[in-house]
């Protein structure tokens, strides 16, 4: 049996990887926002979104359903590497199958063939998740790799957008260098992965004698999994694109600054919850109910502690935080931060609701039940109030969005709260 990691040591691992998230872009987003402004700014966030919904099918949902399937067999190679190995082969063919589709639509869609080159360059992305199986090495608790690597990645970002980033026309370079960080890590990823799994070669011929790969089981759970991906991504990214498409490179651009300074907080949020999945699936796997319950208090306390803060902080300090992050000519982007902040609650408790519950439950149905319902009162209220409202009707969405989730995900808690909470699970 492989040594457990420890959480405390996980914990102050995703902490400084959640810190870098917050440092660099405070360093970098002022510097380059200032040089491209809001149309600059607005062309690459559409960009990112809309290439995020084609690697939203070239994934599946196995960077999520990855990280619960290996968890609980990580203890036992074999097993592992034929799991590791299956999911791959699916991601191959459904990446092949996507960048086909994404190549056609490069041509035939007047908005990605006016920035034919941004929209090539970030569609890169795509490949890069695939080989990196990041869910692997959040599967094992390798944290410790995860955050010095990403680090380094993002300095090197970082320096490199200083010294390029130097007119508002270098918008194209400046998405090129959003994706150096997740490109670098998918290729060191991808060559550390032998550590872990056995060759494909050698895996190969142990599976032919216990039946061969068996790529079917897989696929229903990985289907569940690209659903609530799928509606993660509309609610999260829709906005964006609705945004870009009906008013404009430069309203994207004031609701992206606003998005940004969320995206980090979130990442703070909920950073205590991308340790927690795969223990709290590892001990379910293994029947520890009682040590489950105790990681999920814990869990309760720190999105108390640390969302509420967070959100009264940044709702008052709206306009200073603007000013600071993107610069004067973003203070349109004032209100739509006003009205996005307490989902930074809301994302919070969703989290323990679905991915630190639900998930290791096996119940992630629930999830998808839950974020259909988010994706479908997003698109609703973007309908209505982004042609009169812009980038703050967008925000309203999101947070009416958010709402609907959390709602849905304590009413399928609430179901199960026996096996949750009380002793009778035993």
């Amino acid at each position: 049996m492989a040594k457990q990691k420890s959480i405390s040591l996980n914990y102050i691992m995703n902490c400084i990887l959640t810190a870098s998230s917050m440092i660099f872009p405070l360093i970098s987003y002022p510097y380059v926002s200032r040089i491209l402004m809001p149309e600059g700014m607005g062309k690459v966030a559409v960009a990112n979104s809309v290439v995020a919904y084609f690697a939203l099918g070239a994934m599946l949902g196995i960077p999520t359903y990855g990280i619960r399937i290996c968890a609980g067999i990580r203890d036992d190679k074999e097993k592992l590497s034929k799991a590791v190995w299956e999911l791959l082969t699916i991601n191959l063919i459904t990446a092949l199958a996507v960048y086909l589709i994404y190549g056609i639509c490069l041509f035939a869609i007047p908005r990605m063939a006016q920035d034919k080159a941004l929209f090539l360059i970030m569609g890169s992305s795509i490949l890069f998740q695939m080989i990196g199986v990041e869910w692997l090495y959040k599967a094992l608790e390798e944290y410790s790799y995860i955050t010095i690597r990403s680090v380094i990645f993002k300095f090197l970002a970082l320096v490199l957008m200083i010294l390029c980033v130097r007119s508002s026309d270098d918008y194209v370079i400046y998405g090129g260098l959003t994706m150096l960080a997740g490109a670098g890590s998918g290729i060191c990823n991808f060559i550390r992965m032998r550590r872990y799994v056995v060759p494909y070669g050698k895996c190969r011929k142990a599976a032919v004698a216990s039946g061969g790969f068996r790529y079917a089981k897989h696929i229903k759970s990985v289907g569940i999994f690209l659903a609530m991906s799928a509606a993660t991504t509309i609610y999260t990214n829709l906005d964006t694109v609705m945004l870009g498409f009906m008013s404009g490179d430069i309203e994207a651009g004031y609701y992206s600054s606003a998005v940004k300074i969320k995206g980090v907080l979130v990442s703070f949020v909920i950073g205590l919850g991308g340790v927690l999945l795969p223990r709290m699936s590892y001990y379910v796997q293994q029947r520890r109910m009682e040590e489950f319950r105790k990681l999920l208090k814990k869990a309760v306390v720190f999105v108390t502690g640390v969302s509420i803060p967070l959100c009264v902080l940044f709702m008052a300090a709206a306009k200073p935080c603007i000013l600071i992050i993107s610069g004067e000519a973003f203070l349109p982007a004032v209100p739509s931060m006003r009205i996005i902040m307490p989902t930074l609650i809301l994302i919070g408790f969703s989290n323990i609701c679905g991915m630190q519950i639900l998930v290791p439950l096996g119940l992630e149905k629930e999830v998808l039940y839950s974020e259909i319902m988010g994706a479908v009162t997003d698109v609703c209220l973007n309908l209505c109030l982004i042609p009169s409202m812009g980038a703050a009707g967008a925000a309203i969405g999101t947070l009416a969005a958010e709402a609907a989730v959390l709602a849905y995900q304590v009413y399928a808690v609430y179901k199960v709260k026996d096996q949750v909470i009380m002793d009778k699970a035993k």
